[in-house]
């Protein structure tokens, strides 16, 4: 198949579609003349918010998919594109996503007989091979991606639905989500649950006086570290009053051979431990590398290399490194499924040794090639030495030393971080004197297992069967952005909502969150995808003893208390005990007499003043009474009949202080106030929730010429753009470029 860049010769117009602008620029700039380029930006279709129109259970669980909101525009306008190609083809992601995608945007549009191609790196080679060999849209892939969608949908919307009604409003679990928040809280109880015991650590200071002359000191410690005090204090006695001596050495030559290729788990994980990125972040920068040509697609399971990309890897370690160096070598890839993609994330040009338009791109592709080209090297030769010695008599444990030095660095010359520190030790044989410097002892405490760290939990997850690569962020974002878990430094821990969250779930749906349930569950889906399970079966096998297990909870009592607070924390007016509860804050204390007795702590034991009622009747719902309470952003007037009711009253200053003076373009009626949520101050109609007109900044009261929305203030460069992202006054800066 040839192509031809002459138009007057060869009047064919082909499109192409793929899901990013950056993405479309590079490929565009690769076919020339006779193909247009366009991006869907993401998903246009997807299933609607409401669960009792998203899917058609009874028919067959049937998606009832909706356009994405603010897609219909980039829907209308590659319609037109496709009306005037004579060939539309399909180029979104090489996974199962990307293949729904396409499937989506041929529905959409209205494409009859599509083409599809993929390619795992974005260079002109594997693009102009891609577009010689097209294929249908592959059905089971699209059906195995439905699957999991609908899944996920019923399985988070029905439990959610009943956590709503039995632990807290707006709580939510997920297919994933759960078991992750399930391992999470299973360290945690570990930690609570741990008692820690005394030990000492005894080590000394020696001095070694080869017959070469000259003389070294080094630190032996202690084989054993005994958990009684006199028996630390005996061998420090023996280890001060004694004459040293070297009792044995052992030197021995290892091998250190090259980890493979990065696959999207492993990448998260390196990135997080030396560049201190989150998985989300690694993944965000990591996607521009690829749309930018500069890797290949990065998510993915599979350690295989093409053969191609294998010998340019190994002439490039010859090149850089020399002969002694490169070695061409095959890695084994461990998840069975492994069909995400084809290869593993390397360069898409080794020579090059620096990539990216910015620091962190530049740090990331340099980790990428690092590993991907180490992978094609000798082993690294270490020399590990280990010095046995003792006091005279061997009254007492014997102590020891341990070095390492690297004596041939093979694949760590292209992955130098990798290497470690070299701990060197004096030549030394065994007989040899020495002279004690000092000996001392220090008494610890043994510690609980540590917390997970992002890394940690995404390498749990993949090794459990829980999720898929292109999952592992997602879960982790979606854990912080329902408070279940904060992030102090790399380490995750639960929050109170997430312990009672996970706690609940555990003890009504353990066997729904279990590993085995969880990763037999991904299996199933994977077989849809290689055509061995049926689709109907499959969510029908599931989703009936799961609704009946939903609806055998509904009599369960709700959840009101978290556990006795301390009794050093009495209620601060009646005096009586007091126990955990939990809001949207988190967790506080509240008096056991509640509703009778209103008195209330917060977890660090501070008194929270009293609600106290004004006088006044609630005037939406008419029964309750308008009460003053302490919030999170202070005191303010509500409802007592809260959460049934409401109704907030506007302090007048504060009312007109949030005033803009705009009304709101899209029911004509409300005005634009200024309103603070979770994620801070943002602007919205004051016809909520009649209307849901919101916008990030404040406006301005113009309108955009381009597409009718409200203009709202910038920044210092754009002092104002429009409010819709997807209009090009969002960013005029990219308007001008163009």
């Amino acid at each position: 198949m040839w192509y031809c860049n002459n138009v007057s010769l060869c009047p064919v117009m082909k499109l192409v579609i793929v899901e990013s602008p950056s993405k479309a620029k590079t490929i565009e700039k690769y076919l020339g003349k006779g193909f247009t380029v366009r991006a869907s930006v993401g998903h246009i279709r997807d299933l609607p918010k409401s669960n009792k129109d998203a899917v058609d259970v009874e028919g067959g669980f049937v998606p009832r998919y909706q356009i994405v909101k603010e897609k219909q525009k980039v829907i209308d306008e590659l319609q037109g594109e496709a009306e005037k190609a004579d060939e539309v083809i399909l180029a979104t992601d090489p996974d199962r996503e990307g293949e729904a995608i396409a499937w989506h945007l041929a529905q959409a549009i209205g494409l009859k007989k599509p083409k599809r191609i993929v390619f795992h790196e974005i260079t002109e080679a594997a693009v102009k091979e891609a577009l010689a060999n097209p294929r249908k849209i592959d059905e089971e892939l699209v059906r195995a991606q439905e699957a999991r969608r609908v899944l996920d949908r019923l399985f988070g919307y029905d439990l959610s639905g009943l956590i709503w009604k039995k632990v807290r409003y707006g709580l939510s679990a997920g297919r994933v989500q759960s078991p992750a928040l399930r391992i999470l809280m299973e360290r945690e109880r570990e930690i609570r649950a741990f008692i820690p015991e005394k030990f000492w650590v005894i080590s000394a200071d020696v001095k070694a006086n080869p017959p070469t002359g000259g003389s070294e000191v080094f630190t032996v410690t202690c084989a054993e570290e005994p958990r009684d005090e006199k028996e630390a204090e005996r061998i420090l006695k023996a280890a001060k009053s004694k004459q040293w001596s070297v009792k044995s050495v052992d030197e021995t030559e290892a091998s250190r051979s090259a980890r493979g290729p990065f696959t999207t788990s492993t990448l998260q994980q390196v990135a997080s431990t030396r560049l201190g990125f989150s998985p989300s972040r690694t993944m965000g920068v990591a996607q521009k590398l690829y749309e930018a040509g500069h890797i290949t697609y990065m998510r993915t399971d599979s350690m295989n290399l093409s053969k191609e990309a294998q010998e340019k890897l190994v002439k490039t370690a010859l090149d850089e490194f020399g002969e002694k160096y490169a070695e061409a070598r095959a890695y084994k890839t461990k998840s069975k499924s492994a069909q995400e993609a084809h290869e593993a994330i390397r360069p898409t040009d080794p020579t090059k040794r620096s990539a990216g338009n910015n620091e962190e791109q530049k740090k990331l592709y340099a980790l990428i090639r690092a590993r991907a080209l180490s992978s094609q090297m000798t082993d690294a030769k270490i020399l590990r030495t280990k010095i046995k010695a003792n006091v005279e008599g061997d009254s007492i444990p014997d102590f020891s030393a341990n070095g390492s030095r690297v004596i041939f660095d093979g694949w760590l010359a292209a992955d130098p971080d990798a290497r470690g520190e070299d701990v060197e030790l004096p030549k030394v044989a065994a007989g040899d004197a020495l002279s004690l410097v000092a000996a001392n002892t220090e008494g610890k405490e043994t510690q609980p297992p540590a917390r997970y760290s992002e890394a940690g939990l995404v390498k749990e997850l993949e090794a459990r069967g829980i999720g898929r690569p292109s999952t592992y962020a997602s879960i982790i974002r979606t854990l912080e952005t329902r408070n279940y878990v904060e992030k102090q430094g790399r380490t995750l821990i639960p929050t109170a909502t997430g312990d009672v969250v996970s706690t609940f779930i555990e003890q009504n749906f353990g066997d729904y969150i279990s590993d085995t349930f969880t990763a037999e569950m991904e299996d199933e889906l994977d077989q849809i995808a290689e055509g061995k399970r049926e689709y109907e079966k499959t969510l029908r096998d599931f989703y009936t003893p799961f609704t009946k297990a939903v609806k055998s909870k509904a009599k369960i009592p709700k959840i009101t208390g978290m556990g006795d607070a301390p009794d050093e924390f009495p209620c601060p007016i009646c005096k009586g005990p007091m126990e955990y509860k939990l809001s949207r804050a988190g967790r506080f204390m509240s008096c056991k007499k509640f509703p009778e007795c209103l008195g209330a702590r917060k977890e660090d034991g501070n008194e929270i003043a009293p609600p106290k009622e004004i006088g006044e009747a609630c005037p939406d719902c008419k029964d309750g009474k308008q009460i003053e309470r302490e919030g999170r952003f202070g005191r303010f007037i509500a409802c007592s009949n809260y959460p049934k009711c409401k109704f907030v009253k506007q302090d007048p200053a504060e009312l007109e202080r949030t005033k803009t003076g705009v009304t709101c373009p899209t029911c004509g009626k409300g005005e634009m106030m200024e309103r603070r949520g979770r994620f801070g101050i943002f602007f919205a109609c004051s016809n909520y929730p009649e209307c849901r007109n919101a916008i990030k900044a404040r406006p301005t009261g113009k309108i955009c010429k381009e597409c009718g929305s409200l203009m709202m203030e910038g920044t210092k460069t754009i002092p104002e753009r429009c409010s819709k992202k997807t209009c090009p006054m969002h960013n005029p800066h990219k308007l001008e470029k163009k």
